[in-house]
């Protein structure tokens, strides 16, 4: 039994029992290799290379290892409880090396005690089959070869409406229109019975003066053909093109799971983020850039699985957002005619820092020139209600808290502006201090930039002098910390909804921004994007190198988990939420996790010590 094992041996033993494919084996087994081992520390940097060290199993106690092949492609990367026998990884693959890239601590099993144990087996089998998971992982890091062979269950939509046969074709039309979709599967008892689109309801039914009382299965499209779920793009897009389609149901294990469009087979395509920008530059109604962007959350996937980075996903999706901005006022405009005077469309928070990510809602306003005049009101009032709303209908959804150029409130002359700045530096009142939080972060997204580098020079000038503002700043900081208790351990919601995750923006990405953002205002950075913010401050020396760096370094860390997160609910089908259940992450990701609410914990004591005089 383990528990016979000297003290020394037995933590060992259970470690090894917790790690696969050592939890296969029995108590004499366990004993026995845990006897064999040897501990070796080994610092980050140091390489294991075929013939270089002695021979045999090593087994990550703590730390992590890159695993790369001979032109240097990242083929794994491992964790606590995992393992690798480097000749091992040089007879399937020539030139494989493993790298520390966290410093580790190691168990060595011997060559003789790694051969004997398998001919077990279930160990022999689990070593076998590495081989095949390392390159099913090493997938997850390199790009896909090419977009279109990719299988169609990566870009269909899973929120299908559904109706009967008997259902009037008015009502029907009017649930389309609420779902923003166009197209309905017409099922009964589970089967698929046919398709209505908009195109079936003008032709079909409106064009022809059918009674509204009309059953939707005397319009649908009986018995349409289906693709499946694994079938490539290419293969979908030929069909479509060689039928004349413009949607495909698309049938996992015979049932009904997901529809594809010829937009969404037009966006995989057209996956590279400049050409998206130029595509949506070139849309002529809301309706034809609301479709064109339906499948952002799709492509979205497409880019964290091809390795792309947290921050260049936000930077492209903040360029989508801003192309649509612009898109929909140049549209209002040839509505409207030209604006009477200057103006410029300000984006605040995420969208003005470059850091969106899917779910973002609308922050904006409307920076007017000084020549407004009531007689103006009534054009600006137009145009602001045709791009919020545009922008809604894009899946911008409105500000919860009304911060939009459409309230009147946030659509005024520069004076304002400077007067509402003013107004919140001078009385730091809770409700100032949080809307600072939106209106500290701004950039002009279309139309006179100079108007947008006056308003922000003003903030940053009102804010650097005033120390009680900085600290009432600094206390709205301080009001969340790190979701991190005594020993390390996470707090997570106990009940509710959230039962057992924590807030990823809210309790981490949230306090990096506030404390850059804050750093920023106090020296007069005019930097918005938090990692610009960092740099400057370290370069200016307001920040610590280290401490700069180690605060983006633990943003970047978080943002790429909510990515991967998000991205993972899109494709089971679910809607993105930044709620994150640590147990689910691999062990070196909870670490790192740990590690990067420490630093968000350590910057928020330096705030505490360098604005506490204005506290109070």
């Amino acid at each position: 039994m383990t528990d016979a094992l000297p003290a020394e041996l037995l933590e060992i033993a259970e470690f090894l029992g917790a790690s696969p494919p050592f939890n296969e084996l029995g108590a004499e087994e366990l004993r026995v290799a845990a006897g064999t081992l040897r501990i070796a520390y080994h610092p980050r940097g140091e390489r294991f290379e075929q013939g270089a060290q002695p021979g045999g199993l090593r087994i990550l106690r703590s730390g992590a290892v890159d695993i790369r092949d001979g032109e240097g492609a990242l083929l794994d990367r491992l964790g606590e409880g995992e393992s690798f026998h480097i000749d091992g990884l040089n007879a399937e693959q020539g030139g494989v090396t493993a790298t520390v890239i966290e410093d580790a601590l190691v168990y060595l099993l011997p060559d003789a005690e790694y051969r004997r144990l398998r001919k077990q087996r279930s160990v022999d089998r689990y070593f076998s089959g590495q081989r095949s998971r390392r390159l099913r992982r090493a997938a997850r890091y390199e790009p896909q070869p090419h977009s279109m062979m990719r299988e169609v269950h990566t870009v269909m939509a899973r929120d299908l409406l559904t109706v009967s046969p008997m259902e009037t074709v008015q009502v029907v039309a009017g649930v389309m229109t609420e779902r923003r979709v166009s197209s309905a599967f017409v099922v009964e008892d589970g089967q698929l019975l046919g398709i209505v689109t908009d195109r079936d309801i003008r032709a079909r039914y409106a064009a022809a003066g059918l009674d509204p009382a009309t059953p939707v299965e005397g319009i649908m499209t009986p018995d349409p053909e289906a693709i499946l779920g694994t079938d490539t793009l290419f293969s979908s897009m030929l069909l479509m093109t060689q039928r004349g389609y413009h949607h495909l149901p698309v049938m996992e294990d015979g049932k009904l799971a997901g529809i594809v469009t010829t937009s969404d087979l037009i966006l995989a395509r057209q996956d590279d983020p400049v050409y998206l920008v130029q595509h949506i530059s070139r849309t002529e109604s809301v309706d034809a850039l609301a479709e064109l962007l339906k499948g952002m959350p799709n492509l979205m996937v497409q880019w964290v699985s091809s390795g792309m980075r947290a921050q260049q996903v936000s930077r492209i999706l903040t360029a989508i957002s801003d192309a649509a901005t612009v898109r929909l006022i140049q549209l209002a405009e040839a509505r409207l005619g030209p604006a009477p005077v200057a103006y410029c469309w300000l984006g605040f928070g995420s969208q003005a820092r470059g850091e969106q990510l899917l779910g973002a809602d609308q922050d904006n306003g409307l920076l007017l020139s000084d020549e407004y005049s009531e007689e103006h009101a009534d054009y600006f009032e137009a145009l602001a209600n045709f791009v919020c709303d545009g922008l809604d209908a894009c899946g911008y959804d409105y500000c919860n808290g009304k911060v939009m150029a459409s309230n009147p409130e946030w659509r005024v002359p520069l004076p304002t502006w400077l007067g509402y700045v003013d107004k919140w530096t001078r009385s730091p009142t809770p409700d100032a201090v949080m809307r600072v939080s939106i209106f500290f972060d701004l950039r002009g997204v279309h139309g006179d930039a100079a108007m947008a580098a006056t308003l922000q020079a003003h903030m940053l000038e009102r804010a650097s002098s005033n120390s009680i503002f900085l600290a009432a700043l600094a206390a709205n900081a301080l009001d969340a910390s790190p979701p991190l208790g005594i020993f390390r351990r996470f707090v997570v919601d106990r009940d509710g909804e959230h039962r057992d995750r924590l807030d990823l923006k809210k309790r981490g990405i949230l306090l990096a921004t506030d404390t850059a953002r804050l750093h920023a205002l106090a020296h007069k950075v005019p930097a918005v994007n938090t990692d610009e913010r960092l740099e400057a401050l370290a370069r200016g020396k307001h920040m610590a190198i280290g401490d700069s760096r180690n605060l983006a370094d633990a943003l970047r860390f978080m943002q790429q988990l909510r990515i991967r997160h998000q991205a993972a609910q899109v494709s089971r089908g679910d809607k993105p939420d930044n709620f994150l259940n640590p147990n689910d992450l691999p062990r070196l990701a909870r670490e790192q996790l740990r590690d990067a609410f420490k630093i968000l914990d350590d910057a928020q004591a330096a705030l505490r010590q360098k604005y506490r005089a204005g506290l109070g």
